[in-house]
């Protein structure tokens, strides 16, 4: 005879299929100012309701201008990205967060049961609760004291909804591979580049020269000696091919400060160089997180299909921010030099 055992419950983890839940049952568990704990609930997010996705990763590590904050109950959904409808055109494109409130597991079927663990998720709470209304005009919040239009969104609010996660303290990996974020392995192979990356950050702010490394520049070195930078017009549209230039030729391009007309290149951006991507859209007005403030790009500036913030140097969160290219970067491909571009990889690898 079989014998059953009691499995202990589990929180929402990558791959589980939820649904949200309705707009009524939503509503009622926002405050006043349409929020949980400091993480408002956007216009852009009514659509979703009632309809069912799969967990993308949770939310627990994530960041606000490259500094690891910690937030609870919280998960990212595959493919659901803010399209800025609500919120001026923006076009962050950024990853949504959704709180284990808003959402119900979807029971899986019999087979699956007998396998994997029950999820069980915190019941709703019933808070002063708020309307459609309130949740559109949430987005505006007062104007600066100069009068210019400001924004609020889940962005500009991560600092309320979330908190720090000091340098120093490495539990968020073990709360990531235990949560199934992160596999052990990708953590020991991370670790040590994101901790040389934040003392070069440390030594910058506080350590005198003979202390920094390569004058406590960026590790992988990605700036330049520029003290104007030129600009290339590709006239890129969606569904363009483009190879990303070599860190050495984008290094040409580039000031000390590893920008271009002001737009920075990133280190996360370092893995793509050489690879052949396409566009996925061009971006000419984003919303900053710090200030609210509506910014409208200077010059051409794409996003890429896939080219997203890995995290690699700053502490593997999950919050996969779309980068922002200029195209003195990137250069045109055909399909034929995509295809020989993907063997001369092949063969190196």
């Amino acid at each position: 005879m079989e014998i059953s055992r009691t499995t202990k419950p589990r929180s929402l983890r990558a791959g589980d299929v939820i649904e949200v839940r309705s707009e009524e049952e939503i509503l009622a568990t926002l405050g006043p100012d349409s929020t949980i704990d400091g993480l408002p609930f956007m216009p852009e997010m009514l659509r979703q309701c009632g309809s069912r996705f799969t967990v993308d990763s949770r939310a627990d590590t994530t960041c606000f201008y490259g500094a690891l904050r910690g937030m609870e109950s919280a998960v990212h959904l595959t493919g659901i990205r803010c399209d800025g409808s609500g919120h001026g055109g923006c076009q962050a494109g950024c990853l949504v967060y959704w709180k284990e409130e808003w959402l119900r597991p979807v029971d899986p079927s019999r087979d699956d049961a007998r396998t994997s663990r029950p999820i069980a998720l915190a019941p709703p709470v019933r808070r002063d609760g708020c309307t459609r209304d309130d949740v559109f005009r949430a987005v505006h919040p007062p104007e600066s004291p100069d009068g210019e239009e400001l924004w609020s969104c889940q962005a500009t609010q991560v600092r309320a909804a979330t908190r720090p996660i000091r340098s120093w303290d490495l539990r968020h990996y073990v709360r990531d591979v235990r949560n199934g974020n992160l596999r052990p392995g990708t953590v020991l192979r991370r670790i040590l580049p994101s901790l040389l990356f934040m003392y070069q950050g440390m030594s910058r702010r506080r350590l005198p020269r003979w202390l920094q490394v390569a004058s406590g520049a960026d590790i992988p070195l990605i700036h330049g000696t520029l003290t104007r930078t030129p600009s290339v017009d590709l006239d890129l549209q969606p569904g363009d091919l483009v190879r990303v230039k070599s860190r050495r030729k984008i290094r040409t391009t580039v000031d000390r400060k590893a920008r271009n007309r002001g737009l920075a290149f990133d280190v996360e951006m370092t893995p793509y160089c050489g690879k052949s991507m396409r566009v996925k859209r061009v971006v000419r007005q984003i919303i900053d997180e710090w200030t609210g403030r509506m910014l409208r790009l200077p010059g051409h500036c794409v996003v890429l299909e896939g080219g997203v913030c890995q995290a690699l140097y700053h502490g593997l969160c999950q919050r996969k921010t779309e980068s922002y290219w200029r195209e003195i970067w990137l250069e045109r491909e055909t399909p034929a030099g995509a295809e020989e571009s993907a063997r001369a990889a092949a063969a190196q690898s």
